[in-house]
């Protein structure tokens, strides 16, 4: 695209909220601080604590370096915004959010499928769990998470580089693949093509999500010890995939699907949902559900309160 440094987009997500505007950003800097701080509290306590450098912590520590990453994206130009007259975005910084948004919603899937696929050989094959998920196996799958997530995001912003665009207001609070795609003027039938292949190839890691916990589920009645170990790990599991699952889905096949001139603040809302809530919950309903991890985090938390004193 010619001159694309001289472009900036008009992100009109906040003209309904323009009175309020003040009152958002101080609400909306407390949730930014306190997601920051329970992601990076577990993760330096995966890290730090030996004793929880195995496979499911792993996972669950990606898990929570994605929420970080993804938010990182969001929360700083929304309280920019929030603090602005005016919201607006150049054309790089829009693709680049958009890299950054997508790669986090691709290894979160990524991420959940693999913690599934732990889970399903913890549960239904515990003799051979050691064999298979080993600490190479573990590091294969996160590069192959973050690798194939950030290739897909990739090659999603070359094709929206090659448009030509005709209109420069998007009716969101950020950047979206399809709210840039929908003002261009050329041909969007190679971007279309590739973003329903993504949408259906992800959809499908969910199909296969669920089926591994049906069969999960099946085992897990059959003992007390199984049961127990489907509360605490699986079943926090399965609630960050459909909180995240069905926002996502709801937000594409509104974008895409819906009417532009209704519901503009529940469309907002949930097009903020997979970005706000599964990096705040992860660590609360996933990670600090585990004993172990509860019990080492308040033992610090007790400790450096003590020092204090």
């Amino acid at each position: 695209m010619e001159n694309s440094t001289k472009i900036l987009f008009v992100l009109q997500g906040l003209n309904e909220t323009m009175s309020s505007k003040h009152t958002y950003f101080f609400l909306t800097l407390p949730v930014y601080l306190f997601t920051v701080l329970v992601n990076l509290t577990l993760i330096a306590t995966i890290i730090l604590e030996k004793t929880f450098h195995e496979p499911m912590l792993i996972f669950l520590c990606n898990l929570c370096v994605n929420g970080l990453f993804g938010t990182s994206a969001f929360y700083p130009k929304i309280l920019v915004d929030l603090l602005s007259e005016l919201s607006v975005i150049s054309y790089e910084a829009c693709l680049a959010q958009i890299f950054v948004i997508y790669s986090y919603i691709f290894c979160e899937f990524n991420t959940l499928a693999v913690m599934a696929y732990d889970r399903y050989v913890a549960i239904c094959k515990p003799l051979n769990y050691h064999s298979i998920i080993t600490p190479r196996k573990v590091v294969k799958l996160l590069i192959f998470s973050w690798l194939l997530s950030i290739s897909e995001s990739a090659i999603g912003v070359v094709l929206i580089a090659r448009l030509t665009l005709c209109s420069f207001k998007i009716e969101k609070l950020y950047c979206t693949v399809w709210a840039v795609v929908k003002l261009s003027c050329m041909d969007t039938t190679i971007n279309n093509v590739f973003g329903f292949f993504l949408m259906f190839f992800h959809f499908l890691q969910v199909v296969l999500i669920l089926i591994s916990y049906i069969n999960i589920i099946k085992v897990s009645v059959r003992s007390k010890k199984d049961r127990s170990k489907f509360m605490q790990s699986c079943l926090p599991h399965l609630i960050a995939l459909t909180c995240f699952s069905v926002a996502f889905l709801f937000d594409l096949l509104y974008a895409r699907f819906g009417p532009t001139s209704r519901l503009h603040t529940l469309r907002n809302f949930m097009s903020l949902e997979y970005l706000l809530v599964p990096p705040l919950l992860n660590p609360l309903i996933y990670g600090l559900r585990l004993n172990q991890v509860r019990r080492r985090i308040f033992r610090i938390c007790s400790r450096k309160i003590h020092t204090l004193k």
